[in-house]
């Protein structure tokens, strides 16, 4: 009987490497987790009898959402002593991922952030279930819970993520025409014009992490937000000049966003959700320098549907 080569094992390995970050990421959150997550697999998968693998894209599947959801359980503690909001680590992703509407809403900030407030089990059994299509069974498995268990958790986890996260459907190009306009609106610092684009009740979430001075708890309606977003045409950033802060439109977790960076360094991404009438509604600021580092590395993901 012959055995497959570490080659051969490298080469299937890679083929469900997207895949695996990306079940990864959407439990944790968080580049490095995730990638960790990937990279255990690996040593796993490297040290099984592979003869006995029938479906190696399933198995890998299976081993990543399981350490994934192990690594979730280690990291919650640190989470809920986080200095002010805790957001997830953002990444650039590929045009392919914003084409597919339910992919770009499920790796959306805005839903990562509901998925936060998600038990680890629920959260896991969520990703596995609704944005991957896993069976019952084949969650069961991996999570190594009962079926039963796995519905019950399943359930749970829709109807908290229903009730958090409404389904509006903004045409795309619509989201980077405002996106776009508020950008221009920032940096010129017209503060009329941010009023138009924002919803009366919009609230901004900054993540600074206490290691950069940011806003710890969530600044609310379009008055305020509005006058925190003109100022940074005016204003010196993290030791940045206006002059010197440059600003650009990037897809970020599927969809439209924008790149701060100054002084050799990246210094905040903002993402946007928006309403049915394509104002927006929330904002997420990402300032924490360590949570940077994948749009520092300009590490562009696919994390779509395998």
């Amino acid at each position: 009987m012959t055995h497959p080569s570490p080659e051969h094992d490298q080469q299937v390995f890679n083929q469900h490497r997207n895949l695996l970050f990306s079940v990864a990421y959407r439990i944790l959150g968080t580049v490095a987790d995730a990638e960790d997550a990937v990279q255990d697999a690996w040593i796993k998968w490297s040290a099984t009898g592979r003869s006995q693998v029938a479906d190696p894209k399933a198995y890998l599947a299976r081993i990543v959402s399981n350490l994934a959801l192990e690594r979730l359980r280690s990291t919650r503690h640190q989470r809920e002593t986080y200095v002010g909001p805790w957001l997830p680590e953002p990444i650039l992703t590929s045009g392919d991922t914003a084409d597919d509407l339910t992919n770009a809403e499920s790796v959306s900030m805005a839903m990562l952030v509901v998925l936060e407030t998600l038990s680890p089990l629920e959260r896991a059994v969520f990703v596995l279930r609704e944005v991957f299509d896993f069976s019952h069974a084949e969650i069961a498995e991996a999570v190594e819970r009962s079926e039963a268990a796995v519905r019950q958790a399943a359930h749970r986890a829709r109807e908290h993520v229903r009730a958090r996260r409404p389904r509006f459907t903004v045409d795309r190009s619509r989201q980077r025409d405002v996106t776009g306009r508020f950008l221009a609106a920032a940096t010129g610092g017209d503060i009329n014009t941010l009023m138009e684009l924002l919803s009366p009740d919009v609230t901004l979430w900054t993540d600074g992490g206490g290691k950069v001075r940011q806003a710890l708890r969530p600044v609310v309606g379009a008055q305020t937000v509005a006058a925190w977003f003109a100022a940074i045409g005016k204003v010196t950033y993290q030791g940045v000049e206006p002059a010197d802060m440059n600003a650009e439109l990037v897809e970020i977790n599927g969809g439209p966003g924008m790149v701060f960076s100054g002084s050799g360094r990246v210094i905040a991404t903002v993402t946007f959700d928006f309403d049915a009438d394509g104002r927006i509604t929330a904002i997420h600021n990402v300032a924490n320098p360590d949570k940077l580092q994948a749009i520092t590395d300009r590490t562009t993901r696919d994390v779509g549907m395998p």
